[in-house]
């Protein structure tokens, strides 16, 4: 997920769009700013060692006008994992709504269609995935929480899709809905991991080829 295009995939989803102003589209550039000014600096010198002053000097702005943004460092943590989850909730609407697919060769489509998607959100930018994956849950215990509560809803939302392939019989029957949707996840979580060593697409695309195929081998009901 790179900063400048959290929300591109919640654009199109909408029936209805407010037209923005151009103070107020400014408000949301330095906003933008801010926030990747911030992972900059927490990626050079760690969350920690970080202040406001650090991320307001390089900015060229001052302390007062941080804090019409933000009520601290922390507090631009708590915003990028809220934008994170509504884009991965806005980039499941439509065609890549569980309730879009009837059969396994359309979920076997649809699926593939979410991992390219989840994967530019996820994977777009290397400073928020090594930071939210490796990083977030050691600020504090209530940012452990936080995080925990981001996998507790990427379940929900996976486990969706399941219940749904069960109640149509593409899916097993018996099958354990939420520890599989906790499995999968865990497969996409490492697959974002292996990128951040190996960022080149023929790693990303084995390892989405490989998810889909233990998902599909694994849960799919044989003719």
């Amino acid at each position: 997920m790179s900063f400048s295009s959290v929300r591109q995939y919640a654009g199109p989803m909408t029936t209805e769009t407010t037209p923005v102003s151009r103070a107020e589209r400014k408000k949301q550039e330095l906003r933008r700013e801010i926030i990747e000014t911030a992972f900059d600096c927490f990626a050079e010198r760690g969350y920690h060692a970080t202040g406001i002053a650090d991320i307001a000097t390089r900015l060229g702005i001052g302390h007062g006008t941080f804090y019409r943004y933000f009520q601290n460092k922390r507090d631009i943590v708590d915003h990028v994992i809220t934008d994170l989850v509504e884009t991965v909730v806005a980039a499941l609407a439509a065609e890549n709504a569980p309730e879009a697919v009837s059969s396994l060769a359309e979920y076997r489509v649809q699926s593939a269609r979410i991992g390219d998607v989840l994967g530019v959100i996820l994977g777009g930018d290397p400073r928020v995935a090594r930071f939210l994956l490796l990083e977030a849950a050691g600020i504090d215990a209530e940012m452990r929480e936080r995080v925990l509560d981001f996998y507790e809803t990427a379940a929900q939302l996976t486990a969706g899709y399941l219940h749904h392939g069960v109640n149509l019989g593409y899916l097993h029957a018996d099958l354990d809905v939420d520890s599989t949707a906790r499995a999968i996840n865990g497969m996409i979580i490492a697959a974002v991991l292996t990128s951040l060593r190996d960022p080149g697409p023929d790693a990303q695309a084995r390892m989405s080829s490989a998810i889909r195929r233990v998902m599909y081998d694994g849960i799919a009901v044989r003719a």
